[in-house]
């Protein structure tokens, strides 16, 4: 069988491995996957998935293995970002012309975006009154919380219970979808919001600070790593553990918020389906390839084990797919976590108008105002060029398209 990936091999450096035959690989990212490359932890190779676009210190995209330690900046501070997609027994002729009612009401059931201005003391993207449902399940992470920040108190100060349950801004988002068989499915991506964040910020500092005690010259200053043993490497995976928990537990509080806000709305007794899945795609993992032990870090890409689930979205005007790994081992049993950027947000405000999203989302029940023009779907890469090139590391299961959209 003929590889669908092409590898990167430069000199004193891992090799590259990239499934990305028939996408956009900008120059940018292919020299920050080599910055990447040059460092002696990485184990074996750097797989590279068809979404990779520039990220911050480390490549979206990218799956990282390495070997007796971490680079906090490549998990990011959206520790746990996935997805979550349920079946429901309901079918398209089932809903109601006009979507709009429904738009409104999860919008009112999950809280999403954010106030403008530091400091404000309401933001409509944080709970100001702590549900019961999101009490009870806080209790449950709480402990662990608690443990952490005796160690590292500044972990405190951060929007953890006021977050749990709650969606978040930029390409967080819940939709209402239909497969094939015009079967209704809900479907959302978010993270571990303000703790996640506060959490990943804070060792990402303390790793730089450990590279210039130990006098450690980097190709960039966000790869300081957490060597294993280490004054703080336990905490910091610790941290990353319960952050992972975390953001679990908040897409599942938004599921269950979302169906009850569908489920009063719909004159129809209806329930969910045999299938319901939840993913991380930003996340440290303990793995063995290549016949070592290594921390394998996901960043913006998904475990596809050959039978595990998963789910790809594409933008809010494309497809979106529900898939099963194949357990290719040389992507290190990893697939895309979505279509990719081809631009930024900065450059998408700028080259596009409101009469444009307008266009690229017809047909869908969302918001068409200039506030989303950054996520427009002409900013990402085209999903079915993306699902073609890793066409060796997933089998698409269900195909969805989405009919309601909220966007963080």
């Amino acid at each position: 069988m003929c590889s669908n990936y092409r590898v990167i091999e430069q000199e004193g450096r891992a090799k590259i491995k990239a499934w990305t035959k028939g996408v956009p690989f900008e120059e940018r990212a292919q020299q920050q996957l080599s910055n990447i490359a040059s460092m002696q932890l990485i184990h074996s190779h750097i797989a590279v998935m068809p979404d990779v676009h520039l990220g911050k210190g480390a490549t979206i995209g990218s799956v990282i293995p390495s070997v007796d330690a971490v680079i906090p900046a490549a998990v990011g501070v959206d520790i746990g970002c996935g997805m979550v997609a349920t079946k429901t027994t309901l079918s398209a002729n089932q809903l109601p012309d006009n979507l709009a009612g429904i738009r409104h009401a999860f919008e009112a059931a999950v809280p999403h975006g954010r106030t403008g201005g530091k400091g404000k003391a309401r933001d409509r993207g944080a709970w100001n009154n702590i549900p019961d449902v999101v009490a009870e399940e806080w209790k449950k992470l709480e402990v662990r919380f608690d443990k952490i920040c005796e160690k590292h108190p500044a972990i405190r100060k951060s929007n953890h219970v006021k977050h749990l349950g709650t969606m978040g801004t930029g390409n967080h988002f819940l939709e209402l979808c239909l497969d094939e068989n015009d079967a209704v499915w809900l479907m959302l991506h978010s993270g571990s919001r303000g703790a996640g964040n506060r959490i990943g910020t804070y060792f990402i500092e303390l790793a730089k600070k450990e590279m210039q005690r130990h006098q450690i010259n980097l190709p960039d200053v966000d790869l300081a790593y957490l060597r294993e043993g280490s004054d703080y490497f336990d905490d910091y995976v610790e941290a990353v553990e319960w952050a992972q928990d975390f953001a679990e537990k908040n897409r599942q509080i938004m599921m269950f918020n979302a169906l009850s806000a569908l489920k009063k709305l719909i004159p129809v007794d209806f329930s969910t389906a045999e299938l319901a899945v939840n993913c991380h795609h930003n996340y440290i993992s303990r793995e063995h390839h290549f016949g070592r032990d290594c921390y394998v870090t996901r960043k913006g890409a998904l475990r596809a084990e050959k039978g595990e689930m998963g789910i790809i979205p594409g933008n809010m005007g494309a497809r979106s797919f529900i898939v099963r790994g194949l357990g290719n081992p040389e992507s290190f049993n990893s697939c895309s976590h979505g279509a990719g950027r081809v631009m930024s947000r900065t450059q998408a405000k700028k080259i596009y108008s409101i009469d444009d999203h307008i266009a690229a989302t017809q047909g869908v029940e969302c918001r068409k105002d200039e506030s989303v023009i950054d996520e427009i779907p002409y900013a990402y890469k085209n999903i079915d060029r993306v699902m073609e090139a890793q066409k060796d590391l997933v089998e698409i299961v269900y195909t969805l398209k989405q009919i309601i959209c909220v966007k963080g």
